[in-house]
């Protein structure tokens, strides 16, 4: 048996982490959906003047609350965050502010690099309006699965938004081919009776591989009986062609994915 890594996508089912949507089109440049270094440096010095005294220097002070990983009661997109700040919350300890839009955008884009004032801090939209985009325009659940719905085709959503940052999902958007994770390339098998499998890996080990086929069927093949075993380069969807809001409101959609609670 031979384990070859190629190039060639011809036999390549519709399987991607890469989490992009089907489209033609140039790829967009990353830096078309994020704040600027100048407004996160900027956002810092805002944190510790106007935040910092409840929220404490790592944005971790009010309970069910981590500003710094992104973390709040409710997922919250780029206007929910200023809306919050501009208005308060009743009930809370959480006033409001009188803040310009040029300073709202700071804070947000300091909170959205992870209190980095050298990171990357990524827009995040709206989350319902992400929702109709995956499962319409976007085309994405055409091969993933949110809770129990779905196909097999790609990996699971259902939690993405708890395990993956806004950074790796627009990504994963806009540049599928970087962002592909190694045991989610596409695979194509040999048996030594003659059958052809293709699919994605689940898992793999000295012995064995683990699999979901071409028709969606669990496989656990042996590689003792495997005559050929082909692993590919490249990604099977092109990056996305949605415009960059629609593509933060994709992102908020998939960070408010979290499993079912």
């Amino acid at each position: 048996m031979s384990t070859i890594e190629r190039s060639s996508p011809v036999w390549l089912m519709a399987l991607s982490m890469s989490l992009a949507v089907p489209g033609g089109g140039s790829a967009q440049s990353l830096g078309d959906h994020t704040y600027s270094s100048a407004d996160i440096e900027a956002g810092s010095r805002l944190y510790v003047s106007e935040c910092r005294l409840c929220h404490g220097a790592f944005g971790n002070s009010v309970d069910g609350v981590n500003l710094r990983l992104g973390q709040f009661r409710q997922p919250l997109s780029d206007d929910g965050i200023r809306q919050v700040i501009t208005t308060g919350i009743d009930g809370e300890r959480m006033p409001s502010f009188d803040l310009g839009t040029e300073q709202l955008n700071q804070l947000v884009a300091f909170i959205r690099a992870g209190f980095d004032p050298e990171g990357t801090a990524v827009r995040v939209g709206d989350a319902s309006r992400g929702r109709v985009l995956f499962e319409g325009e976007g085309g994405c659940a055409e091969c993933h699965r949110i809770n129990g719905r779905g196909p097999r085709a790609a990996p699971d959503l259902s939690d993405i938004g708890a395990i993956r940052s806004p950074t790796a999902l627009q990504r994963a958007l806009l540049d599928p081919y970087t962002a592909l994770l190694p045991i989610n390339r596409p695979v194509r098998i040999v048996m030594d009776d003659g059958e052809i499998i293709t699919g994605r890996r689940l898992n793999e080990d000295t012995y064995s591989v683990q699999m979901i086929d071409s028709q969606e069927r669990l496989r656990s093949l042996f590689k003792s009986q495997m005559v050929d075993y082909e692993i590919s380069r490249d990604p099977t969807m092109e990056p996305t062609t949605l415009s960059s809001d629609q593509v933060a409101d994709v992102i908020g959609y998939l960070l408010s994915l979290r499993g079912l609670r």
